[in-house]
């Protein structure tokens, strides 16, 4: 959101299992992402970010005005977090040892993975754009999202054979220089 909004930003990587991560000083949760204000305020929550971020500008929002766009872009954008979630709850799981792994949990967050990514790439059909063919905060959600789970689950989950869709969306969103400068390192 910043980048496409020429917003300029400091981005600093952290370790949230180091002792001296100082994301707690700015989330009380100790959650990414964190948004520290000039002031020394924070503000956290993806949601919460973009939309201080969609104002900050007059620059074309991201987030639109019109109340029923709104909503569309903020439906996708909850999808793409919650594919996320799942995506993440499998690996953590699975860095566990194996003895101690729930099976049962991650067969059920892998499902939600692919529900949420067959519901996405069912939605977006052949048009370019998620929402009223007009780039916007959902696309950035479900780009972002698309990278995860290709850094994640790229050995056992073809995008571009069981979700075209997603993958033109998300081969059109790796030109854009804002996704070029973000895409996830493997760790």
């Amino acid at each position: 959101m910043a980048a496409e909004k020429h917003i300029e930003m400091l981005l600093e990587e952290v370790v949230l299992a180091d002792p001296a991560c100082p994301v707690k000083q700015y989330n009380p949760l100790g959650k990414v992402p964190v948004l520290i204000l000039p002031d020394g305020d924070s503000l956290y929550d993806s949601r919460v970010i973009v939309e201080y971020l969609d104002n900050r500008t007059p620059l074309a929002h991201l987030i639109p005005q019109d109340p029923s766009a709104k909503i569309k872009v903020r439906r996708w954008e909850s999808l793409a977090d919650g594919v996320c979630d799942a995506a993440v709850a499998v690996m953590l799981e699975q860095r566990k040892p194996a003895q101690a792994q729930d099976a049962a949990l991650v067969a059920k967050q892998v499902d939600k993975v692919m529900c949420g990514l067959q519901a996405l790439n069912d939605d977006l059909g052949k048009t370019k754009w998620c929402v009223n063919g007009v780039f916007s905060l959902a696309d950035i959600a479900v780009g972002c999202m698309l990278g995860y789970v290709n850094l994640r689950f790229s050995a056992v989950l073809n995008l571009a054979a069981t979700y075209p869709n997603l993958e033109r969306l998300h081969v059109s969103l790796l030109k854009r220089q804002s996704f070029k400068e973000s895409i996830p390192i493997p760790n």
